[in-house]
């Protein structure tokens, strides 16, 4: 069943659904700038909403991950748009700094959670072979929110307010994420395990309680790694549209910085998918690792448009391929009966480590009046992340069965 061809309508809609919610969300670092003009809000004071998405996102990244191996991603992930959805149409008439920073950062960011988790443990289960290329393909849907829905973004602020920006992001992200949440369905292996049929497969199962996952070395140095990489690449991604800007570069150009780090992600997640399936994901994340924290350092020396589009490059390319390895390793050492959890706790780590960059950047700008040491900070973070990962060792495989000769 894992060889059905609906496994690939996963791999598209999750991609879908990813794109329009991360870009959604990561909508906010374009309006930031005209936001701070037509409000007088401070840039800290609107980055903070990104940190309090992020730290929503990480309490309920856990929570969500374990309804959805309780009752199946689709109505968890449906749920999730419809609030999704909701939540940019409440922030965009928000009538204070305070009440948009609660409702687009607590409502957006636990919406949000509800999209992550669920949909990469649901791809795992869909996948024995090509499952490195598959949760990177689905990875890759994600990556092109900075393409579609940053360009989109700063076309719509172009033209209106940022209010009603917002309020037509919210209602194309209500068309496109409903009825594509429908195309979701529990992996074979677990819907046959629940209506009675066959059992798990031979040690695809061994007896792990959600409690042992938890508290396992492996389980909590992918946790650790994950914060610390996220901690490294959120404050380039989200103020660097901004640092381009401080720069002298034009905004409509600067978004387009965004853009090529988008693109250049999408082709960094079907490499490091292929690469995790012939080399092995742990080998390829450390190595990525290491080359994410001197992307992020690069930034640091760019002034001029030519020099942000190859650091964009470098760096797009880097973390992005990492981020699924992830969902790879996690599935690749815990029972698939609790990959909700799993990846749901990994995305907590992540979501806490992505709530350092937009904050700090902001006070970094506010303080010093320059980017510079968020770009300095961020190399020193990555390298902890690639010594994290160093430790990580996979839980040894059970030992084969000896065949008993006939008598």
């Amino acid at each position: 069943m894992t060889h059905s061809r609906y496994r690939w309508v996963i791999v598209a809609a999750g991609g879908l659904l990813g794109c329009v919610a991360i870009g959604s969300m990561f909508s906010l670092p374009v309006f930031l700038m005209p936001m701070a003009g037509e409000t007088g809000w401070s840039v800290t004071g609107i980055s903070s909403a990104m940190t309090v998405g992020f730290l929503a996102m990480a309490f309920a990244s856990m929570a969500w991950g374990g309804l959805s191996d309780r009752f199946g991603p689709r109505p968890i992930v449906l749920a999730g748009s419809a609030l999704l959805a909701g939540s940019l149409a409440m922030a965009s008439q928000a009538g204070s700094l305070l009440q948009f920073q609660f409702v687009f950062g607590l409502l957006v960011g636990v919406a949000t959670a509800a999209i992550f988790a669920p949909l990469m443990a649901c791809v795992t289960g869909w996948f024995d072979t090509h499952r490195s290329l598959a949760v990177s393909l689905v990875s890759a849907g994600m990556g092109m929110a900075p393409i579609v829905m940053s360009p989109l973004a700063a076309e719509l602020i172009s033209r209106y307010d940022w209010r009603t920006s917002l309020l037509i992001i919210a209602a194309i992200t209500a068309l496109l994420m409903i009825p594509t949440a429908l195309l979701i369905r529990r992996p074979p292996a677990l819907e046959a395990a629940k209506a009675g049929g066959a059992p798990m497969a031979a040690g695809d199962d061994n007896g792990m309680t959600v409690g042992e996952a938890l508290r396992s070395p492996q389980f909590i140095i992918l946790a650790l790694t994950n914060f610390f990489c996220c901690a490294t690449h959120s404050g380039p991604i989200f103020h660097t549209v901004s640092y381009a800007v401080t720069c002298g570069i034009p905004m409509i150009a600067a978004v387009t910085i965004y853009s090529v780090e988008g693109l250049a992600g999408m082709g960094g997640r079907i490499v490091f998918g292929v690469l995790g399936d012939r080399l092995g994901a742990k080998r390829v994340l450390v190595g990525g690792l290491f080359l994410q924290a001197f992307g992020a350092l690069a930034y640091y020396f760019a002034r001029e448009l030519v020099v942000f589009y190859a650091v964009a490059a470098f760096f797009g390319f880097i973390y992005a391929g990492v981020m699924p390895l992830y969902a790879v390793l996690a599935r690749e050492n815990f029972p698939l009966r609790i990959m909700g959890t799993i990846i749901g706790g990994t995305a907590m780590a992540g979501s806490l480590g992505m709530a350092i960059g937009p904050v700090a950047g902001g006070l970094i700008y506010d303080t010093l009046g320059d980017y510079g040491w968020l770009y300095v900070g961020a190399w020193g973070i990555g390298i902890g992340a690639f010594l994290i990962a160093m430790l990580f060792r996979p839980f040894p495989k059970p030992a084969p069965v000896p065949a008993i000769a006939p008598a």
